[in-house]
C-alpha cells in the first residue's frame, strides 16, 4: 500500500513513520458512515452544534505545544508562525460557533399569506438555508492548520450542519493524524453522531472521494492543476456537485507615481517583507509589483532581500517547482534580474529569494509566459511608462484573490486602478499588503478564475458557511411540520425577515 512519508524540511530527511493511504474499500466504508450521519448531525440543536465547534477549538488549544512542535518538524514554517496559525484556527472555530448560535446564517425569510397581493393572492411562503450534505475537504500544504484538517473549510462545513471527510495533505501526515484524532474525540465527547468527521489519505482516494455518491460538495486549497482536475471530476459526475477551489493568484500591487515620490523606499522594503513572508508560500503573496519606469529602487530592493530571513520551503517538490518556475520567468525575452537568488548552503528544502523585472509592454507581449504563479520567494516587477501603459498591462492580469494600490490623496491614477482592481479581484487593499487575511464577517477570500473556481463565495470568514447550504422554501405548510427556524413562535430565537422587514428576537 502507498504511504505518505513525513519529511523534515530543515534536513531533507525522513521524519517519523509513514502513514498508509486509504484504499477504495476503506474510502467507500468511510463515505457510507458519513452519509448515515447526515440526518442526525443536521438535526442537532444550534446550541449543540456551536458547542461542538468550541470543543474542537479547545482540544487544539489543549495540545498546542505538541501540535506546533510536530507541525514545525513536518513543514519547517517555524514555531512563531505555527503558534499564530493555531490561534487563528481556534479563533475561527469560535467565530463560527458564535455565528451558529446567533442563527442569522440560516437566512430565515417569511412572507405571510396576503389575499390582496398583486398581481395575485400570495400564499404562505417560508424560506431558509439547509445543509447540502457531506463535504469533501482537501487540505493545503502551506497552512497545515488553518487550511488543513481542522481548518476553515472543515469549520464552516461543520457549522453549516454538514459532516466532513478531509483528504489529508501528504506534506504533513503526522500532524494530520494528530489533528484528526483531536477533532474526532472532541466531536464524540460533545455528542456528535458517529461519522460526523473522518480523514482519508492518498491521491487516488482524493479522486475517488469527489466522485463518491455520498459527497455533496467539495472544498479545495492548492495548485491550479490539482484544483482544476478535481473541479472537472465534480462537474463530470452523473449528479454534478458544487466544488469550491482556491487555486493560484498573482495578487498584483500597483504603486502610482505619487506614491513612489512620497515613500518609494518604504514601499519597496515592505514589499520584500510581504514577498518573503513564509518563504513566499502564501496564496496572497504580491507576485506582481507595478512601478513607474525609472523608479531607482533596485538598490533598496536588493538590500531588503539580503536582510530577509527565509526558512525552508515546504517540501522538495515545491522547492524544485519554484526554481524551475523562476528560471522560466527569467528566460522570457525582456526580463532582467533585479536581485538574483543567493547561493544556498544550508541543508533541507531551501532556495534563495529573487526579483525579476519587465516592461509593461513586454508583460502584455509575453503574458502567456509571464503570468504564471511562481510559488515561493520570487516576484516580478512590471515597469510602466505612463497611465495608459499601466492600465493596458493590468488588463491582461488574470483574476486574483487580491489587488493592492499604493497611492496618495487626490491621486487620479489610483482612483482608476481601484475601479479596475475591483472588477478583477476579491479584495482590494489601499496602502497595505495582501499577506495576512483577517478572519471576520466582512472578509472576502476568493476571486475570479483562476483565483477560485467560483468568485461568489469566500473560504475565510463567517460567510464561508454559505458554500455548504442550499435554500428550501415551504409553501402553505402547517406550523408543526415546519423546521424550527420557520415556525410562528420562532423557538430558536433567531433573526428573521418577515414580510420584507427584519425581525430581531426580543
Amino acid at each position: 500500500m502507498d504511504t505518505d512519508q513525513p519529511m523534515n524540511p530543515y534536513t531533507g530527511a525522513p521524519n517519523g513513520d509513514a502513514v498508509p493511504h486509504t484504499g477504495t474499500d476503506g474510502l467507500d466504508a468511510v463515505c457510507r458512515v458519513v452519509a448515515a450521519a447526515v440526518p442526525a448531525y443536521a438535526a442537532l440543536p444550534l446550541t449543540t452544534r456551536a458547542e461542538l465547534l468550541r470543543r474542537i477549538g479547545a482540544a487544539l488549544e489543549g495540545s498546542r505545544d505538541e501540535i506546533v512542535a510536530l507541525g514545525d518538524a513536518e513543514t519547517g514554517l517555524g514555531t512563531p508562525r505555527l503558534h499564530t496559525e493555531l490561534t487563528r484556527t481556534r479563533v475561527q472555530l469560535e467565530m463560527f460557533a458564535d455565528a451558529v448560535a446567533e442563527g442569522s446564517f440560516l437566512e430565515a425569510v417569511i412572507d405571510l399569506p396576503d389575499p390582496d397581493a398583486l398581481p395575485a393572492p400570495r400564499p404562505d411562503l417560508r424560506r431558509m438555508l439547509v445543509p447540502v450534505g457531506p463535504v469533501a475537504v482537501y487540505a493545503a500544504s502551506n497552512f497545515p492548520l488553518a487550511f488543513s484538517v481542522p481548518g476553515g473549510d472543515t469549520a464552516s462545513a461543520l457549522a453549516a450542519g454538514c459532516p466532513v471527510v478531509v483528504k489529508a495533505h501528504p506534506g504533513h501526515p503526522g500532524l494530520s493524524d494528530l489533528c484528526g484524532a483531536l477533532v474526532t474525540s472532541a466531536l464524540a465527547e460533545g455528542g456528535a453522531p458517529v461519522g460526523t468527521f473522518a480523514v482519508v489519505r492518498g491521491m487516488e482516494a482524493g479522486r475517488e472521494l469527489i466522485t463518491h455518491p455520498a459527497i455533496a460538495a467539495g472544498a479545495f486549497t492548492g495548485s491550479a492543476a490539482g484544483g482544476r482536475a478535481l473541479a472537472d471530476l465534480a462537474a463530470g459526475r452523473p449528479d454534478p456537485i458544487p466544488f469550491y477551489g482556491e487555486l493560484g493568484s498573482l495578487n498584483p500591487t500597483v504603486v502610482t507615481p505619487a506614491a513612489l515620490a512620497a515613500r518609494g523606499n518604504a514601499i519597496a522594503e515592505a514589499f520584500v517583507g510581504s514577498v518573503t513572508m513564509g518563504s513566499g508560500q502564501f496564496c496572497t503573496k504580491p507576485g506582481l509589483l507595478f512601478l513607474p519606469a525609472g523608479h531607482h529602487l533596485d538598490g533598496v530592493l536588493g538590500k531588503a532581500v539580503g536582510e530577509a530571513s527565509l526558512g525552508p520551503l515546504l517540501n522538495a517538490r515545491i522547492r524544485d517547482a519554484y526554481q524551475e518556475g523562476a528560471a522560466a520567468l527569467a528566460a522570457v525575452p525582456g526580463v532582467r534580474t533585479v536581485v538574483p537568488p543567493a547561493p544556498v548552503e544550508e541543508p533541507g528544502f531551501r532556495a534563495g529569494a529573487q526579483l525579476l523585472a519587465v516592461s509593461a509592454g513586454d508583460l502584455v507581449r509575453y503574458a502567456d509566459r509571464l503570468l504564471e504563479e511562481c510559488f515561493g520567494p520570487a516576484a516580478l516587477l512590471v515597469e510602466y511608462a505612463d497611465e495608459a501603459e499601466l492600465l493596458a498591462a493590468l488588463a491582461v492580469v488574470p483574476g486574483a484573490l487580491t489587488a493592492t494600490v499604493h497611492g496618495e490623496e487626490a491621486d487620479e491614477v489610483a482612483a482608476r486602478v481601484v475601479e479596475l482592481a475591483a472588477r478583477r479581484a476579491g479584495r482590494v487593499i489601499w496602502n497595505g499588503w495582501p499577506t495576512g487575511v483577517a478572519v471576520t464577517w466582512a472578509m472576502q477570500h476568493g476571486g475570479p478564475w483562476p483565483a477560485t473556481t467560483g468568485s461568489l463565495h469566500t473560504s475565510v470568514g463567517v460567510t464561508a458557511v454559505r458554500r455548504f447550504l442550499r435554500p428550501v422554501a415551504y409553501q402553505g405548510m402547517p406550523d408543526e411540520l415546519l423546521p424550527a427556524a420557520l415556525r410562528a413562535s420562532n423557538p430558536l430565537g433567531i433573526p428573521r425577515r418577515v414580510n420584507g422587514e427584519l425581525s430581531l428576537p426580543s
